[in-house]
């Protein structure tokens, strides 16, 4: 009796600990966040995907990951973050040519390419639309009178590091980074993005931020904590998912919306795994790196094709 008074109370309460520390099967982990993606996302699946019949001219304003995720595999070779190889490659340049767009690159240095981050779209796309539309490469125009039928945008990395929610309805001008402050901002954009139907406008979410981030002295961090700036690296994470997850949801960004010129291609969650993380799952430099490897930006690159083929389709763009 007593062995059996033994096992109830102290073997099988550990058998069942033991199951629940199991590891979760990857490929089950892969399959219940590709669920989770669909679900989640505008879908665009009852459009083609085929290939636009003439060449498309498409501008990609960008900093350092896009022009990775562009780039062809090999050392790095850049001018201003538009990267002809990386070790990072995603090889999206050669796949979009490949399917009729003439991509065009505005980065560092041009006047179109500077200031990417979350509340500088606003204003960018307000005050400098027609140079927008018009560049070739950073500050060259495109000849004879053409302009650019999709504009893809992306703010880099450190727009997921999230100070905090905010109060709604927030302040489309920030500038500090909070949840209601960016959906402020980014839902005075539309009312931009209106006034050209005949653009497409991908918005592409910024990748997140590595799983190990710098230490910081105690003494920075006690600092902070009593300046009331210290923010939980989880809890700054958390705040980008709800950010990165209302962009990309039917009922978010886009939900009160009957623009079809406008749609969100969520690199984010492509490289948090489909929700499996709120962190990047393909970071750089032993997890201290936000920039995405070749493997997550090949991911990307492979899904982002088909999604903008759809999109343009949706746009009445095809043609």
């Amino acid at each position: 009796m007593k062995l059996k008074i033994l096992f109830l109370f102290l073997v099988l309460p550990l058998v069942v600990l033991g199951f629940l520390l199991i590891p979760v099967n990857p490929q089950e982990s892969l399959r219940q966040g590709v669920a989770r993606n669909a679900a989640l996302h505008t879908d665009l699946s009852s459009f083609p995907a085929a290939s636009p019949v003439k060449p498309v001219d498409l501008l990609f304003i960008h900093h350092s990951c896009g022009g990775q995720l562009l780039a062809e595999p090999g050392p790095d070779s850049h001018t201003n973050a538009i990267y002809t190889t990386s070790p990072n490659a995603g090889g999206l340049r050669a796949l979009l040519e490949k399917n009729s767009y003439v991509v065009h690159e505005a980065s560092y240095g041009s006047a179109v390419g500077e200031h990417t981050d979350l509340f500088d779209w606003l204003p960018k796309f307000r005050d400098q639309m027609q140079d927008v539309l018009a560049v070739d490469s950073q500050d060259r125009r495109l000849p004879d009178g053409r302009r650019n039928r999709v504009v893809v945008f992306k703010s880099c990395y450190p727009n997921n590091a999230f100070v905090a929610e905010g109060a709604s309805p927030g302040n489309p001008a920030g500038p500090e980074l909070t949840l209601w402050n960016a959906k402020a901002s980014f839902t005075a954009l539309l009312e931009e993005f209106k006034k050209h139907p005949d653009v497409l406008f991908i918005c592409v979410t910024a990748p997140p931020l590595a799983p190990k981030q710098p230490k910081q002295a105690l003494w920075k961090v006690l600092a902070k904590k009593a300046l009331g700036r210290y923010r939980n690296p989880a809890d700054s994470a958390a705040v980008a998912r709800q950010f990165n997850d209302w962009l990309a949801s039917p009922d978010g960004w886009l939900g009160n919306s009957s623009l079809t010129n406008v749609a969100v291609f969520n690199y984010y969650d492509i490289l948090t795994g489909c929700g499996a993380s709120d962190v990047s799952i393909y970071a750089t430099g032993n997890g201290m790196d936000s920039h995405p490897s070749a493997e997550g930006n090949g991911k990307a690159a492979e899904e982002f094709v088909p999604f903008l083929n759809r999109a343009l389709h949706r746009a009445g763009l095809q043609h």
